[in-house]
């Protein structure tokens, strides 16, 4: 019978018995917070102000964001056969997106997603030419189940400096990583944070105490080095997926589908 798309979603056991389709978020696109951003973008004026101030490369930022969590997004909703589950896009208090929250039998995962076509990066704070393991070979967090640095690039931007990254003047802060040369983003504090909120949200919303990793995801970089001491974030890159998918033994299947139930409650996530 043809509800029109309005019938309450049934729960599984340990969430609420149905979810009214306004506080759902599973329906979420990979990047929807952003999509909605650029179509409610900048007007004329707007975008003429900041060519004229120098601040073209904020729009390319943007659209390398939703690039990334697009992506990456489409990766994890690739691993739902192996019992993984993602919710995409969810909008927390002040203003900070979640952009992936992925629960499967290899425990639960908040993603902070960036994007750097062909740029070189560092992540820790001894990530440099010396200290650091390339992604993929055998470098901290998932690094070691096969994270390769990815070489999709946008033809409309130059590298983030990337012939110059092996030149950059010492390694980034414990909480920051390196892009190219001279950029910096506190990128690691970010996925902890988020990974704090949400921990705090799956934990109020079930009941019962659930860790939450954090992982630092990176979309279209040309290399990435791992601080043999970063222990805390997993770093990897979208054509890691595969391999993460295959990570298990933590939770049973009616775990993963009750954390899910409470990550897609809008509701959830209100005090965190």
């Amino acid at each position: 019978m043809d509800d029109g798309g309005k019938r309450p979603v049934k729960r599984p056991y340990g969430s609420p018995l149905w979810l009214h389709p306004d506080d759902d978020l599973a329906p979420n696109r990979p990047g929807e917070t952003l999509r909605g951003e650029r179509e409610a973008g900048p007007g004329v004026l707007r975008r003429g102000l900041d060519r004229l101030l120098g601040r073209p490369a904020a729009a390319a930022e943007r659209r390398d964001r939703l690039t990334g969590e697009m992506v990456m997004g489409a990766a994890l909703d690739g691993l739902a056969p192996g019992g993984w589950r993602t919710v995409h896009s969810i909008l927390l208090p002040g203003h900070e997106t979640l952009a992936h929250l992925t629960v499967g039998p290899g425990g639960v995962f908040s993603f902070y997603t960036a994007c750097h076509p062909r740029a070189r990066i560092w992540a820790g704070a001894d990530a440099d030419a010396g200290a650091g393991a390339d992604a993929g070979a055998g470098g901290a967090g998932l690094a070691d189940a096969g994270a390769g640095a990815a070489r999709t690039g946008k033809p409309d931007r130059a590298p983030d400096d990337a012939d110059d990254a092996d030149d950059a003047d010492g390694p980034p802060g414990p909480e920051m990583v390196r892009i190219g040369r001279r950029r910096t983003e506190p990128y690691l504090r970010y996925a902890r944070r988020l990974a704090r909120r949400a921990a705090l949200a799956l934990s109020t919303g079930s009941g019962v105490p659930v860790p939450v990793e954090p992982v630092l995801a990176l979309v279209a970089a040309g290399q990435v080095r791992v601080s043999p001491a970063l222990r805390d974030v997993h770093v990897l890159c979208e054509h890691d997926i595969r391999a993460f998918g295959g990570r298990g033994g933590v939770l049973k299947p009616e775990t993963v589908e009750t954390l899910h139930g409470v990550a897609r409650d809008r509701r959830s996530w209100l005090k965190v």
